[in-house]
């Protein structure tokens, strides 16, 4: 985890992320949310455009904090940023590097969300996508729903998925195959 006092962007975003946390802390999880995400606080408005230019700012300044650990090489890493908290309505602030090369795209570790994950979409090359619960998507939201699980998928170039996870929660036990929850 990245330490808060040593980065001043980090202090920004972790306020910024905040912002958001207390807008729709109480929504549920899943496409709908992932719609209104996309037209209520996609790119364009300000708290996605802080966020964005805050990661932005600390990948191409390598301030140290944002995914730096390496889980495939450079081309696949992530940090956890802060851990769940009263300040962060109980969610964990975790970056994600992923990167695509030369029209394939890209697979991560397959894992499952027990509450569901809030993944902001900044794409560091302006073709970068990441697949979603409902398809491709570039800049903007993802939100898959509880019990939901899936290899994080890219393609078109690299970006980065700022993602929250409400108490943290992440499991690496899942097996690929299995049936998602009949709220997908």
């Amino acid at each position: 985890m990245a330490d808060e006092n040593m980065h001043p962007n980090l202090q920004k975003l972790l306020s910024r992320a905040r912002d958001f946390f207390a807008e729709v802390e109480d929504l549920t999880p899943g496409k709908d949310l992932e719609k209104r995400l996309n037209e209520e606080y996609g790119a364009g408005t300000p708290i996605f455009d802080d966020m964005a230019a805050l990661i932005r700012r600390g990948v191409t300044s390598n301030e140290g904090w944002v995914t730096t650990d390496e889980l495939d090489g450079p081309r696949y890493r992530r940090t956890r940023v802060s851990p769940p908290s009263p300040e962060n309505r109980f969610f964990s602030i975790t970056t994600v590097y992923m990167s695509s090369e030369n029209d394939e795209t890209y697979r991560g570790q397959y894992h499952l969300h027990p509450y569901g994950e809030i993944n902001c979409v900044i794409p560091l090359d302006e073709s970068a996508q990441i697949m979603g619960m409902s398809g491709w998507q570039g800049t903007g939201w993802t939100f898959p729903g509880a019990g939901t699980h899936h290899y994080p998928e890219v393609r078109g170039g690299a970006l980065i998925a700022l993602f929250f996870l409400p108490a943290g929660r992440i499991s690496y036990k899942a097996q690929p195959g299995g049936p998602q929850p009949i709220s997908v």
